[in-house]
């Protein structure tokens, strides 16, 4: 029986439970189909489009070495897999199990019922076995990585050529910091990390400065799959077992905590733990205001610099991608399923199973109070070097007053001319923002203390759901 392999955000071969399950079923046509629609959605960019489009060329020449072309078709997912299997004589598909926005979940009813009718078995499977098995014990033994499967190919199938940004009709998106896509990349930052870079883990992680090289940088990789969580799991463990000196230990143990965190927030948003995000704005955004936002303008220097390095690089260290999200939610007042689009298009390593519900869990509480950049600034960047770095105009402004410089006694010359003023009056927006979140917590059941606020009574998916999110790192 010819089986269909419909690969999504699993571009690899190697620990690969959805093509161990076909090749053991019968000749093999693994696809990679390109969806316009898909590509329009207010969560798609560019700079996504261009990993994957380099880690399709990087799957296609590791098919073609366990005897397998990768195809790749542009059109509508049930029209180009209904076409595939007519003319191949497929009677399967194999596909892993995919979280995502309510359009991918649309999306995916569509081909169940298309497959239902036309008599085609479709089997979901998890990414990895150990996904599906669920996180391991504290110490417990890991099960090893699939072996690289010998596929027995599909004959007769043209491969097809891998689309460019322009040819999807995706805006330009110049991101001259970009991560490279390809399981190759991901691999070589998987060893320097674990080798070299990976010491510092542990004490860098809100560093605007350092975070950049002390983080593995995986994530984009573990967001499109070309590599599995679990083989990292795999090898991280192997490194833990060298029983390295130095700050190792604890970096490491910092780093596996990561993972888990990782696992659990995307188990949580499982069919039986979370839900599809509409990404529907639920309220006006003052349109100025989110212009200055993604333009990295606001007059809060250090929040503009973490978005004109976000703008260039495709990345932000976790505890800097919670502050850009809290201060447009409370201190500017915007929409957040607006704020979470732009921001799911500016990352590289956007996965909607963490996005969303972290998104979620910044706009909603119950964080003790709204992110304060001012203070953020002092204490993650004292010496400017960063601020400076990405707000050049900035130069000129003291230390003392950098992350204020409303303060500096020679504002009038700098602020609304070279560098503009604050979008917001800052004390009196932080007071509203607290009142704000104050109001949000009550309305979502959470009850005053005189410690802050805890949560009346929640159903435990929906704790697991918001503890994952809140502690989710993008590595």
């Amino acid at each position: 029986m010819n089986v269909l392999v419909w690969l999504k955000r699993d571009l690899r071969v190697h620990d690969h439970p959805a093509l161990t399950l076909a090749v053991g079923i019968g000749p093999v046509l693994p696809v990679y189909v390109v969806e316009p629609e898909l590509w329009s959605e207010p969560d798609a960019s560019a700079r996504q489009w261009e990993f994957v489009a380099e880690s399709l060329a990087g799957l296609r020449e590791e098919m073609a070495g366990v005897g397998a072309p990768l195809v790749v078709r542009v059109g509508d997912a049930v029209q180009v897999l209904a076409g595939l299997c007519k003319r191949h004589g497929i009677a399967r598909i194999v596909s892993h199990a995919e979280v995502g926005t309510a359009w991918a979940a649309a999306r995916n009813l569509r081909v169940a019922g298309w497959a239902q009718a036309a008599g085609i078995a479709w089997t979901e499977v998890a990414q990895t076995e150990a996904d599906a098995a669920g996180m391991p014990p504290q110490g417990a033994r890991l099960p090893p990585a699939l072996p690289l499967p010998e596929v027995q190919a599909v004959a007769g199938v043209e491969p097809g050529l891998i689309p460019t940004a322009r040819a999807l009709r995706l805006a330009p998106d110049p991101c001259p910091h970009r991560q490279l896509g390809g399981r190759a990349r991901g691999l070589e930052l998987l060893d320097r990390f674990l080798a070299q870079r990976g010491e510092a883990y542990c004490t860098t992680l809100a560093s605007p400065l350092v975070a950049e090289r002390a983080s593995s940088r995986l994530s984009p990789h573990l967001a499109h799959g070309t590599l599995s969580p679990h083989e990292v799991r795999l090898a991280t463990a192997a490194r833990v077992s060298e029983r390295p000196g130095g700050h190792w230990r604890g970096s490491l143990s910092r780093f596996q905590a990561s993972l888990a965190a990782r696992q659990e927030a995307v188990q949580a948003q499982q069919p039986e733990g979370g839900e599809p995000w509409p990404m529907a704005p639920s309220r006006e955004t003052d349109a100025t205001r989110l212009v200055a936002w993604t333009q990295g303008e606001t007059g809060l220097p250090f929040l503009d610099a973490c978005l004109r390095y976000l703008r260039a690089t495709g990345w932000l260290p976790a505890p800097l991608r919670a502050m850009v999200a809290s201060v447009a939610c409370w201190h500017l007042a915007l929409d957040r399923d607006v704020v979470g689009a732009h921001l799911a298009r500016s990352f590289t390593d956007y996965d909607p199973a963490l996005h969303w519900p972290q998104l979620r869990a910044v706009a909603m509480g119950p964080p003790p109070r709204p992110a304060n950049p001012v203070q953020l600034g002092f204490d993650l960047d004292p010496s400017g070097a960063f601020t400076r770095r990405w707000l050049p105009e900035l130069v000129p402004v003291p230390d003392a007053v950098l992350h204020e410089p409303w303060r500096w006694p020679e504002a009038r010359h700098l602020l609304g001319h070279r560098y503009p003023e604050p979008v917001v009056d800052f004390a009196s927006a932080t007071r509203d923002a607290r009142t704000r979140l104050r109001q949000a917590q009550l309305s979502a059941g959470f009850a005053e203390t005189p410690g802050g606020f805890t949560q009346r009574s929640t159903s435990r998916t929906g704790a697991r759901q918001r503890d994952s999110a809140q502690l989710c790192l993008p590595f």
